[in-house]
Order: C-alpha cells, then sequence, then structure tokens
C-alpha cells in the first residue's frame, strides 16, 4: 500500500471514529435525559431512594430542602476527583461527560415534579419507571460510557482492590436503600427493591440481547486455568478446537462454551480476571440442545 493510501486509510478511519463518537455522546445525552425526567417524575414526588447519587439527592430534599440537582452535581463532581486521582484521565473521561450533563438535566426538568400522576396506583408507577429506567441505563452502557456517580467509586475499588464492581455497587446502593428505609419507612423500601430489580432486568436485556444464552470464543495464554474455571466453578462444558490466524498464521486454539445470559458477567469478569489478556468474541445463542 503506498503512502498516499495509508493517510487515506488513516483519514477514513479518523472520521468513523469521530461520527462514532458524536453518535454514543448523543445517545448518551438522549438517554440521561429519560433518566432525568423519570427522576423529576416518578422518583422525587414519591421519595423513592433507589440508591447512587439520585437518592442522596432524594433524602436531603426531603430532610432539608436542598436542590436534587446541586447535590447530584456535588457527589458526581467529588467521585470524579476520586477517578482521577486513582484511575487517571482516561478512565475518568468515561465518566465526566455523565457527571456534567445528569445534573444539568435533572435541573432543567425539575419542573415536572409538580405533574406526578397522583391518582395513580404506586405499584403501577413503579414497574413503569423501572422498565423505562432499565432502558436508559442499558443504552447508556452499551455507549461505552457510564451514568457517573457512585458507580466511579465502585469501578475505583475494582481497579485498586480487586473488588468486585457488582460487590460495591451492592453494598453502596443497598446502604443508601436502607438510609431511604429509615426515613421513608419500608414500604418506600419495598418499592425500591422492585424497581431496582426490574431496571437490572431491563438493563441486561438491552446491554446484552434479548436471547436467553450466549456463546463464547476465548483465545487465551492461560487455556487450562480458564477451561477449570468455567467446566468446575461454573459448571458449563468447553469445547476446544485449533485455528490459524491469517496475518502470522500461527496456530491456536479456541474455547467454545455457551452460558446462560444471567451469566455472562460472571464470565467475562472471571477469564478477565485470569488472563488479562484474553481474546473473546460473545454471540447470542438461541438455541441450544444437547450440552450443559
Amino acid at each position: 500500500m503506498s503512502y498516499l493510501e495509508v493517510n487515506r486509510m488513516d483519514e477514513i478511519l479518523e472520521t468513523i471514529n469521530r461520527k462514532e463518537t458524536i453518535s454514543r455522546l448523543f445517545i448518551l445525552a438522549i438517554s440521561l435525559f429519560i433518566s432525568a425526567v423519570l427522576y423529576n417524575l416518578f422518583l422525587l414526588p414519591l421519595n423513592l431512594v433507589v440508591g447512587g447519587t439520585n437518592g442522596v439527592a432524594t433524602i436531603t430534599n426531603a430532610l432539608y430542602g436542598l436542590n436534587p440537582a446541586f447535590i447530584i452535581f456535588l457527589l458526581s463532581a467529588a467521585c470524579v476527583m476520586i477517578s482521577f486521582m486513582y484511575l487517571g484521565l482516561e478512565k475518568t473521561m468515561t465518566t465526566l461527560a455523565a457527571s456534567i450533563m445528569y445534573p444539568l438535566f435533572v435541573e432543567i426538568t425539575s419542573p415536572l415534579v409538580q405533574y406526578y400522576p397522583k391518582d395513580a396506583d404506586t405499584l403501577l408507577v413503579v414497574i413503569f419507571a423501572g422498565v423505562l429506567g432499565g432502558v436508559a441505563s442499558g443504552l447508556i452502557y452499551r455507549t461505552g460510557y457510564n451514568n457517573g456517580g457512585f458507580s466511579t467509586i465502585a469501578q475505583t475499588l475494582y481497579e485498586k482492590k480487586k473488588i468486585s464492581i457488582s460487590t460495591s455497587n451492592l453494598f453502596i446502593n443497598g446502604s443508601i436503600v436502607l438510609l431511604g428505609a429509615f426515613f421513608f419507612g419500608a414500604n418506600n423500601a419495598l418499592y425500591a427493591i422492585i424497581y431496582l430489580y426490574i431496571t437490572s432486568i431491563v438493563t441486561d436485556k438491552v446491554l446484552l440481547g434479548i436471547s436467553n444464552n450466549k456463546a463464547f470464543y476465548i483465545i487465551t495464554n492461560q487455556e487450562e486455568q480458564v477451561n477449570d474455571y468455567i467446566m468446575r466453578i461454573l459448571g458449563h462444558s468447553v469445547t476446544v478446537f485449533d485455528v490459524k490466524g491469517a496475518f502470522l498464521e500461527e496456530k491456536r486454539r479456541v474455547l467454545l462454551t455457551v452460558i446462560p445470559t444471567r451469566e455472562y458477567y460472571r464470565v467475562t469478569e472471571g477469564i478477565k480476571e485470569i488472563d488479562p489478556n484474553v481474546f473473546f468474541v460473545v454471540t447470542d445463542s438461541y438455541q441450544v440442545k444437547g450440552a450443559k
């Protein structure tokens, strides 16, 4: 390939990357706006404490009349600073955009609080909000960004202390939900749990697809350990076959396993822990017969 052709390819890739970034930021902004509308229209009027910076803002608003957008911004800014100190600028950039946009959208949509449908059934409102919240969260994660706030703390604990993100989020959000139960009663906590459960299911469906199973194609230098993890720890079968790279024509071995969608993160986090340089491809699997 000539020098001019190489430059042309670089320009094309740069254009594609720029368009992709703009598209991702647009989807992020729309998703955060939806989240802000849900917060002001449903969660705040119900004093529903569902964890995160939203939950803290709801409590401080009910107790002291503090502006929720201001509290969310302060907490998000503090989390961004912690991320910058411990994770560096590159990883902090994935949370910076959301940490700026979300409090702004919460402030812009704050008049919606007065339009809460007072005659609506609370359980139906919680279910409806949970579904839309899950869609918004799933779209945010698909962009490669995150919604900022305390999720940044969970990411920092994972990077520095190897505490799993799910465990950290469970502890942080669980503590905030319990605090909400203390101030607003047990019913509040039960509604919050229903909301979080629905949101998590819908988020996974948006993020991972609607299939019940995922097929993993894994190439790793820690083949034996990954194999043992999937077969002995997770209890799923593995098929091994030989492949050859097209560029270097190097012979490698690929591990193929099919797992339930609900165990997606157990597989990905586990194999990345065993081999940080692992390469894997995940596809939807709509029908599985014979193997465990």
